[in-house]
């Protein structure tokens, strides 16, 4: 049993939160972490990935790969995003799964926690990538979290959001006040 698998079962063991999780795609896939509303979902994602012995790269903000932190973020599959310029992110995720590397891509598409909807980020590189999503969550009010369903976007936004918006309507975050609906704006446009 690899360390990290020991790391993660003896964390699930010791933790009042509960594991309750359908199985990770065989495939790539993008793997939608919500509601983010704290730094313990970190901590989640890992265990969660640990436990099913998965390979996970995440997307997080460039000021955390700072220093010492940076090898070990990288190592633990972080991939640096700088905000202020974001515009080649997307095309590098892109890169990087149509290189055939078999890799679940956890993004959080709240951002810093905060705002008034969703990133569309994951949404892009889903459907250009032909990647699967499963939706993965936090719920304090259960003290839960695991994954959720895996689904195949359509293209349209507006009945592909309304499927993903169902599944997290009762799911509330480990600090619930900081959950965000999960609306795009390009819904309004479409």
């Amino acid at each position: 049993m690899s360390v990290s698998r020991t790391l993660a079962r003896t964390y699930w063991r010791l933790s009042r939160w509960e594991l309750r999780t359908e199985p990770f795609p065989d495939r790539s896939g993008l793997l939608v972490g919500a509601p983010h509303t704290s730094n313990w979902d970190f901590v989640f994602m890992l265990a969660i990935a640990g436990e099913a012995g998965a390979k996970i790269r995440w997307l997080g903000k460039h000021t955390l790969f700072r220093g010492w932190r940076g090898p070990l973020m990288r190592r633990l599959g972080g991939i640096p995003v700088d905000r202020r310029d974001p515009a080649g992110v997307v095309d590098d995720v892109l890169a990087m799964v149509r290189s055939g590397e078999v890799v679940h891509l956890v993004v959080t598409p709240e951002g810093t926690r905060s705002g008034s909807g969703w990133k569309s980020g994951f949404y892009r590189i889903a459907r250009e990538a032909g990647l699967p999503v499963t939706l993965g969550y936090v719920d304090r009010t259960t003290m839960t979290v695991g994954l959720g369903p895996t689904i195949e976007l359509t293209g349209d936004v507006r009945a592909d959001m309304d499927t993903v918006r169902a599944f997290y309507a009762d799911k509330a975050g480990f600090h619930p006040a900081l959950r965000t609906e999960p609306r795009l704006a390009r819904e309004e446009a479409a």
